[in-house]
């Protein structure tokens, strides 16, 4: 049975955990050739073992985002064992420090904005590159946020990176429409991750507390945002290029 993305190399970010482990297994499950990277190497070669469980031809490489020589290494890894580059989920992030803007650390807003803006852009310099030699075109999936489309206290960092993803998301589509490589992000609301665990903390009521904030009234999973990816990374989506998809239980409409 074919998959709505069989066939098709991809590159996941972030791979390790979260939303980057479920989407690996999502586009395991539909068919997908996959590149899988990590700074995590534990976190990485367990995800590797689950979709290689599911059948899925993949490999995986140890990968710090915010370097050009690592970013460049995934690109021409997919190329060595799978011969292209068809779509990727340039899902790696982190959330920093909480603080507010005053009292954000410099080493704090360096790392964040390393991590999570400078490191799509350094993904997607590869990603584009490549797809351009190959001459077929692509699609290219961000890791946004809602809080890439509304401030949040206390995470200043966090919030101009998402901001920033959104934006370098657009402006790529624009670049790169008429080479036939869509670029699209999706922008998570509350999604019951480890991230979203180490925002909460150790406090019983809060999930239940911050669920009620939405028209959903219940935290997100990792897995529906994958399905997203998915589907912007498929032919399904090939008209859609240019959008920062809020997938958040109707947050960002109230």
């Amino acid at each position: 049975m074919s998959g709505i993305l069989d066939g098709k190399v991809a590159i996941i970010t972030g791979a390790g955990s979260g939303i980057g482990r479920a989407a690996s297994r999502v586009f395991a499950r539909e068919r997908a050739r996959l590149v899988l990277a990590d700074w995590v190497e534990a976190g990485g070669n367990e995800t590797l073992r689950l979709v290689q469980d599911l059948g899925a031809d993949a490999v995986f490489i140890k990968t710090d985002v915010s370097r050009w020589e690592d970013v460049k290494a995934v690109v021409t890894k997919a190329v060595a064992t799978f011969g292209r580059v068809d779509c990727a989920f340039n899902n790696a992030g982190i959330e920093g420090e909480s603080a507010v803007t005053h009292e954000c650390s410099l080493e704090n807003w360096n790392k964040v904005i390393a991590v999570d803006l400078t490191g799509v852009w350094l993904c997607m310099k590869a990603e584009i590159e490549q797809m351009l030699k190959q001459g077929h075109g692509g699609a290219i999936v961000n890791t946004s946020s809602g809080a890439g489309l509304a401030g949040v206290r206390g995470m200043p960092a966090y919030v101009a990176a998402k901001h920033g993803v959104a934006g370098l998301t657009k402006a790529a589509a624009v670049e790169y429409g008429r080479h036939k490589i869509r670029i699209n992000a999706v922008c998570p609301g509350p999604i019951r991750t480890p991230m979203m665990a180490r925002l909460l903390g150790e406090r019983p009521d809060a999930e239940q507390r911050f669920a009620r904030g939405g028209p959903l009234k219940r935290l997100g999973e990792a897995e529906e945002i994958a399905e997203a990816a998915a589907w912007l990374c498929s032919d399904r989506a090939s008209y859609v290029t240019g959008v920062p998809m809020p997938v958040d239980g109707g947050f960002m409409a109230q």
